[in-house]
């Protein structure tokens, strides 16, 4: 295997520019725009998310898909006992990374984050493919387990015990909401200065400021 030179791997960024006077001046909305803008450009999954927590004092990411976007903030869905969950229940606060290469973007939010009422996790579970409603049943999410024949034996075991019936929502699985209270939209130009737009919440009031690249 030939040895890659991570130092020299480099491109220019050059798509687009980000300015002041048109971008949105609540960032809940130009979220959705640069999202409606990456789907549009067929940018594989462009509502998946780094998701990092911390415990401790230490930081832990992974990839989650945003399922929801609303002016109260960002939502996803999870087991409450995974690693995540119980991070969140100890430290009830996130950061979220969006990333864009096809792009040239990214997007950066942190916030206080909530369990969704029992309600919207419901009816976002009842909505779910059965094979993806079966396995949250059948994984103790970030629990180790000694091979994979035994989740493939709990899947089949679950796919039985509810087999003719609609699959319920398991009590330890269902939704957070990420509030935003800071919103970085980056947009990368050349010369490696890019374009960076930091928005901060007091209230109900956004306000906006440009950071050096």
């Amino acid at each position: 295997m030939d040895e890659i030179d991570l130092a020299r791997i480099r491109r220019s960024y050059e798509l687009a520019e980000l300015r002041e006077e048109t971008i949105s001046r609540n960032p809940i909305e130009q979220l959705q725009q640069w999202l409606h803008e990456a789907h549009n450009a067929g940018v594989l999954e462009p509502n998946a998310m780094c998701v990092s927590t911390a415990l401790g004092g230490q930081p832990s990411a992974r990839i989650v898909l945003l399922r929801g976007l609303d002016e109260r903030g960002l939502v996803f869905f999870t087991s409450y006992f995974s690693r995540k969950g119980q991070e969140i229940e100890a430290n009830p606060r996130a950061a979220v990374l969006f990333y864009w290469p096809l792009l040239e973007r990214q997007v950066r939010i942190e916030g206080r984050v909530d369990q969704l009422p029992e309600d919207e996790s419901d009816a976002y579970f009842a909505g779910r493919p059965r094979g993806h409603q079966i396995g949250a049943w059948a994984s103790e999410q970030s629990e180790p387990v000694e091979n994979r024949e035994i989740l493939d034996q709990r899947m089949r075991d679950y796919s039985e015990r509810f087999e003719g019936e609609e699959v319920p929502r398991p009590h330890s699985w269902g939704g957070y909401m990420i509030r935003p209270a800071r919103v970085e939209f980056w947009q990368g130009r050349p010369n490696r200065m890019h374009d960076r737009l930091e928005f901060t919440r007091d209230g109900n009031v956004w306000s906006v400021r440009r950071l050096q690249p």
